[in-house]
C-alpha cells in the first residue's frame, strides 16, 4: 500500500473531489471524499484525481526522459530564475504555489527553493512527468490533472499559479487565486530557437497573434502587473539540440530525432515572463 508521501499530506486541505467537490482523506492507499469517491496514490508518489477520458495524456515517456537530460543542464536555468524572482515578490511566509502544466516540477521546484516557507502542487495530465514531478522537490505535492477542466482545488488555495509554456485556463486560475494573489505566465517570443526552425521545417512556430490571443484570454480575468524579456544566447550539442526539441510539442511533428540529426547549434532563447493580479468581481 503507498505511503502518502508528506507534500502530498501538507495539500489535503487544498484538494478537493473532482465529482462532488468536497474535501478529500487519506484512507486505504486512496484519497476519498465522505461521499465514497476514492482516487489511487502512486507508488510513485502523485495523486490521480483524473475520471473520465482527458483532453490529452501529456507528455509520454521519450518526451520525459529528453526533458530531464536537457533541463538537468541548466541551459534553461535563467528562465527558472525569472519565473522563482516573480514568485516570490507575491508570497510572504507559508504561501502556497500551484504549477499548472508542471511537467517534471522544474519551475515549482525552482519557485518553492526560493520560498523557504511554502508548499506547491504540480497538475499534469502525465503520468510520466508526475513520476518525476513527485520527487522534484520535498514540498511539491504532484496531482494528475487536465487543464481544461475545472481544477480539484478549493477556491483561493493559492498564492501563487505558475504556467510556463502550459496550457491556460483563464476562468479556473481567478478562481484557485487568493485575491492578493499573482499569476505567472510564461510564453515564448518569436525569437525563441528560431535557428532550429530552418534544419526542422516542422517544428512547432510561434503564432504572431499569440501576445493579442493572450490578452484576450486573461484581459476578463486578470491585469498585467509586470513583465521581465528573458533572453540570451545558448549553445547547444547535438544531443542537447535533440533533447530539446525532443521535448516540446515539436517532437510529436518531427519523423526521426535519432543520433545524428542534428548538429552542434547556437541558438536563441527567448522568452516574456509576467505577473498578473487578479480583477475584483
Amino acid at each position: 500500500m503507498p505511503v502518502l508521501r508528506p507534500a502530498l499530506v501538507s495539500v489535503l486541505d487544498l484538494l478537493r473531489c473532482p465529482t462532488c467537490r468536497a474535501p478529500l482523506r487519506p484512507g486505504g492507499g486512496a484519497l476519498r471524499c465522505p461521499a465514497g469517491h476514492a482516487f489511487d496514490v502512486a507508488r510513485h508518489g502523485y495523486v490521480s484525481l483524473l475520471t473520465g477520458s482527458r483532453a490529452t495524456s501529456g507528455d509520454d515517456a521519450a518526451m520525459v526522459r529528453a526533458r530531464d537530460r536537457f533541463l538537468s543542464t541548466g541551459a534553461y536555468g535563467p528562465v527558472r530564475r525569472a519565473v522563482a524572482r516573480l514568485a516570490a515578490g507575491a508570497v510572504t511566509g507559508r504561501g502556497t504555489v500551484v504549477e499548472v502544466g508542471c511537467g517534471t516540477g522544474y519551475y515549482l521546484a525552482g519557485a518553492l527553493d526560493r520560498l523557504p516557507g511554502a508548499r506547491g502542487v504540480g497538475l499534469d495530465t502525465s503520468v510520466r512527468a508526475l513520476r518525476s514531478a513527485g520527487r522534484a522537490h520535498e514540498r511539491a505535492a504532484a496531482v494528475a490533472w487536465d487543464v481544461f477542466r475545472p481544477f480539484p482545488l478549493a477556491d483561493g488555495a493559492a498564492d501563487v499559479v505558475l504556467d510556463v509554456f502550459a496550457p491556460r485556463n483563464a476562468p479556473e486560475f481567478h478562481r484557485v487565486l487568493r485575491p492578493a494573489g499573482r499569476l505567472i505566465v510564461v510564453r515564448p517570443t518569436a525569437r525563441h530557437l528560431a535557428e532550429l526552425r530552418g534544419p526542422i521545417p516542422s517544428m512547432v512556430t510561434v503564432d504572431p497573434a499569440k501576445e493579442e490571443r493572450l490578452r484576450r484570454a486573461l484581459g476578463p480575468f486578470f491585469d498585467a502587473a509586470a513583465t521581465e524579456r528573458v533572453e540570451y544566447p545558448l549553445r547547444l550539442t547535438g544531443r542537447q539540440a535533440l533533447d530539446l526539441v525532443g521535448m516540446t510539442p515539436s517532437a510529436r511533428h518531427v519523423a526521426d530525432l535519432g543520433d545524428g540529426l542534428l548538429p552542434p547549434h547556437r541558438v536563441t532563447v527567448s522568452v516574456l515572463a509576467t505577473s498578473y493580479r487578479p480583477r475584483k468581481g
